[in-house]
């Protein structure tokens, strides 16, 4: 790390993201949990094995089509306890609210808050409120911890990806991304351009029963799609190779991108997946995604090959250009 100052770009979920959390956090709280810095950490109690995970959001603005703060904030957490193939149990929820907040919103928040967990199938064991005064916060912030138990013999980890295995995404990028930036910035993008917030669990358990040899699932939100497999290849030491034709974006998505000079690989998500399994389990993978509501745009868009550990899209006109870590930051408090 160069800076002496901490950026926007540290919480891009990119690059300097990356670099702060091995620079500083990792340095200092070194273990064998954190060291795979995957979505959530693998944790021994007594003869189980349960995945623990923490997440802090301060979305701006609070509300926005298709969910809000208090959507995000169940949903991230039981997406992030999927991914390692745990089911999700309970999740904590911690509030810092300012001064004067309006009632009447902290009520629509919690609510939401409480239909998405039993849509998820958890509850909310515990939390914690904080008030500051006016002016020492931004409205409403919100901390979500998990915990959830891994069945035996599932243990997925990036670094168990293997040259051969299939890229298989669970559905269009950039809707949350964009529809953010949509609301905060009152750009009037047409298009019905909604975030995609929604718990996976259900869907990636169906994954995992249609194949017990997936590597890896990997949770896309900061940073995008993009910034998640080059995280994936250097975990797993080899190349990722994606088609620029098999990756599903809205055409309202794809035509705001391209006015406001965005990228969609590295536009954020909070309800879509990565899952890395041998090739011959792809289909299947998809099947069982398909079946479910939010994966019904699933499909293979690429595989891993040996090579130097990086991310090469092959474009529709037949070129290929590498798929670099997001740097900087696309769009600051997207979750």
């Amino acid at each position: 790390m160069q800076e002496d100052t901490v950026k926007l770009g540290h919480g891009s979920g990119g690059r300097l993201s990356r670099e702060l959390t091995a620079a500083l956090f990792l340095k200092a709280f070194s273990n064998p949990a954190l060291e795979p810095l995957e979505d959530a950490a693998r944790l021994k109690a007594g003869k189980e094995t349960i995945a623990f995970t923490t997440d802090s959001y301060v979305v701006d603005p609070l509300f926005f089509p298709g969910g809000d703060i208090g959507r995000i904030a169940v949903c991230g957490t039981v997406n992030d306890l999927s991914v390692q193939g745990a089911r999700p149990l309970a999740i904590s929820a911690g509030f810092i609210i300012e001064e004067g907040f309006p009632l009447a919103l902290l009520r629509r928040v919690v609510s939401s808050m409480r239909l998405a967990a039993r849509e998820a199938g958890v509850f909310i064991a515990t939390g914690d409120t904080k008030v500051v005064e006016k002016g020492k916060a931004d409205k409403l912030f919100i901390n979500t911890s998990g915990v959830g138990l891994i069945p035996k013999g599932v243990k997925l980890s990036s670094a168990g990806i293997r040259p051969g295995d299939a890229v298989i995404l669970s559905g269009r990028l950039g809707d949350h991304g964009v529809a953010v930036m949509n609301a905060r910035n009152g750009l009037g993008l047409s298009g019905n351009i909604r975030s995609d917030a929604a718990p996976l669990n259900a869907m990636l358990a169906g994954a995992l029963s249609a194949s017990p040899r997936i590597r890896a699932m990997r949770d896309i939100t900061r940073g995008g799609l993009g910034t998640v497999l080059n995280e994936a290849a250097a975990s797993c030491r080899s190349a990722i190779e994606i088609e620029e034709e098999l990756i599903p974006v809205s055409p309202a998505v794809d035509s705001a991108c391209r006015l406001l000079g965005l990228d969609p690989l590295y536009a954020a998500n909070e309800g879509k997946a990565v899952i890395f399994a041998p090739y011959r389990d792809a289909a299947g993978i998809v099947a069982a995604l398909r079946s479910d509501r939010y994966g019904r745009e699933a499909g293979i868009i690429g595989r891993v090959v040996r090579g130097k550990p990086q991310v090469r899209l092959r474009t529709a006109i037949g070129g290929t250009r590498l798929v670099l870590m997001l740097e900087g930051e696309q769009l600051p408090r997207i979750c």
